[in-house]
C-alpha cells in the first residue's frame, strides 16, 4: 500500500501542475491570442467542466474497466491534452481541448482520493494530507517554472513540461506492480460487504449536512482556483509587477500551502476537524480582506503567503469531516464533494474573470473574501446539522 500511496503522490504532483499551469501563463497567453480575462476564464471554465465530467464518471469507469485502467485513461487524456496545448493551436481548438485536460486530472483526483479514503486503514488523515501536499508541490513548482520561462520569452514551454511529467507518470502506472494492492486495483465489480451495503442511499436527515458540504466545496475550490489563476493578474494590476514577478506570487501562495499541509493533519486531529475548518476559513477570509485594503506590495506578499498557510488543509480535512459525519457512504460522498469542487472550479474562475474585466483588482479580492465569509456560515450550519444527526443516532 505504501508504494501505491507514493505513486498516488506523484500523480497528485502532476495534477497540481496541470491545475495551475493555465493561470501561471495566462497573461502572456492572452497577449499571444489577443484576448481578455473573460476569454481566459472561459478556457479555465472548459477545463473544469471536463474535471466535473471526470469526477462524475469515476465510479462507473472503475466498475467497468478497473481502477488501474481508469487511472491510465485519465493520465493518458491529460498527457494528450497538454501535448496539444504545446502546439498553441487556434483559440477555438484550445477551448475544445480544455475539457479533455480537465477530464484527465478530475478523473485521477477522484479515483485516487476514493482509494485512499476507502482502503487505507491506519493514519488515513496522514495519507490524505500527503497526497494534498504533493498536489501543492506541483502547484508550487509550476508557477516558478513558468516565471523562468516567461523571463526567457518561451512561456509556451510550460505545457511540454506538464506533458512530460504526465507521460512519465502514465508509464509508471502501466508498468509498476503494487503487490497485494494489484488485485484491488484490477477489480471491476467491487464485492458487496457489510460495510458497503448501506451506501445505496442517504437518509433524509443526512441531506441538509450533505447539501451544505457540497456548497462549501463548490465555493472553496472555486475561490482557490480563482486565486490560482488570477493572482498574477491581480498583482500585476495592483502592484505594477512584471509578468514573471507576478507569476512568482503563485509560488509564494502554494509554497506556504505545502508547508501548511505538512502539519495540517496533526493539527486537525488535535483540534477537531470542524474547529480546524472554522479557524482556517475565518482567518482566510480575513486575510483576503486585508489583501484588498493593502497598498504595499511587500505587505501584500505577507498576506498572500499566510493565505496559503491557513487554507492548506481545508480540502482534505473537509473531505474527512463530512465523510466522518456520513458514515458508510465514503465512495459516493467523496465523489460528490470532489465533483462539487469541480463545479466551483469551472464556474468561479469564469465569474472572477468577468469581474476582473469590469471592476478593479481590489473589488475582485473583496468578492473572493465575501465568498470565504459565506463558507464560514456554511460551516456553522454544518456543525448544527452534525449535532442534530448525532442526537438522532443516540436516540435510535
Amino acid at each position: 500500500m505504501n508504494k501505491l500511496i507514493w505513486i498516488g503522490c506523484l500523480s497528485y504532483l502532476v495534477i497540481g501542475m496541470a491545475h495551475v499551469v493555465g493561470g501561471a501563463v495566462l497573461e502572456p497567453m492572452m497577449d499571444h491570442y489577443g484576448l481578455g480575462y473573460q476569454d481566459g476564464g472561459q478556457w479555465i471554465m472548459n477545463q473544469f467542466l471536463g474535471f466535473l465530467a471526470g469526477v462524475l464518471a469515476a465510479p462507473y469507469l472503475t466498475r467497468w474497466i478497473g481502477r488501474r485502467n481508469t487511472v491510465l485513461a485519465a493520465m493518458g487524456s491529460l498527457t494528450a491534452a497538454e501535448a496539444a496545448y504545446s502546439l498553441l493551436p487556434p483559440w477555438g481548438l484550445m477551448l475544445s481541448i480544455a475539457p479533455i485536460a480537465g477530464f484527465g486530472f478530475g478523473l485521477t483526483e477522484a479515483v485516487l482520493g476514493a482509494i485512499i479514503i476507502e482502503f487505507v486503514v491506519e493514519r488515513k488523515a496522514s495519507a490524505m494530507t500527503r497526497l494534498e501536499t504533493f498536489f501543492g508541490l506541483g502547484a508550487l513548482a509550476m508557477p516558478s517554472v513558468a516565471a523562468l520561462l516567461i523571463g526567457e520569452g518561451i512561456w509556451q514551454m510550460a505545457f511540454p513540461v506538464v506533458t512530460a511529467m504526465a507521460g512519465i507518470t502514465t508509464l509508471i502506472w502501466l508498468t509498476m506492480s503494487f503487490g497485494q494492492a494489484d488485485d484491488m486495483l484490477a477489480h471491476t465489480t467491487p464485492k458487496i460487504t457489510e460495510s458497503t451495503a448501506p451506501r445505496a442511499r442517504y437518509s433524509l436527515s443526512a441531506l441538509p449536512l450533505l447539501t451544505m458540504g457540497v456548497a462549501y466545496f463548490v465555493l472553496y475550490v472555486g475561490m482557490e482556483m480563482s486565486v490560482s489563476n488570477y493572482l498574477p493578474s491581480i498583482m500585476k494590476e495592483r502592484a505594477g509587477m512584471g509578468e514573471a514577478a507576478a507569476a512568482s506570487t503563485l509560488s509564494l501562495f502554494w509554497g506556504l500551502m505545502v508547508i501548511g499541509r505538512l502539519f495540517s493533519g496533526r493539527l486537525a486531529d488535535w483540534s477537531g476537524y470542524i474547529r480546524y475548518l472554522a479557524v482556517s476559513t475565518g482567518v482566510g477570509a480575513g486575510l483576503l480582506a486585508l489583501l484588498a485594503v493593502t497598498g504595499s506590495t511587500s505587505i501584500s506578499l505577507i498576506w498572500i503567503g499566510l493565505s496559503g498557510l491557513v487554507w492548506s488543509g481545508v480540502f482534505a480535512i473537509g473531505l474527512l469531516y463530512i465523510n466522518e459525519k456520513l458514515p458508510g457512504m465514503t465512495e459516493r460522498t467523496t465523489s460528490l464533494l470532489v465533483a462539487a469542487g469541480g463545479l466551483g472550479g469551472a464556474a468561479m474562475p469564469r465569474i472572477t474573470g468577468w469581474f476582473l474585466d469590469r471592476y478593479s483588482a481590489g473589488s475582485t479580492i473583496w468578492m473572493l473574501a465575501a465568498v470565504s465569509a459565506v463558507m464560514l456560515l456554511l460551516l456553522a450550519w454544518m456543525a448544527v446539522e452534525a449535532r442534530r444527526l448525532r442526537g438522532k443516532t443516540v436516540e435510535t
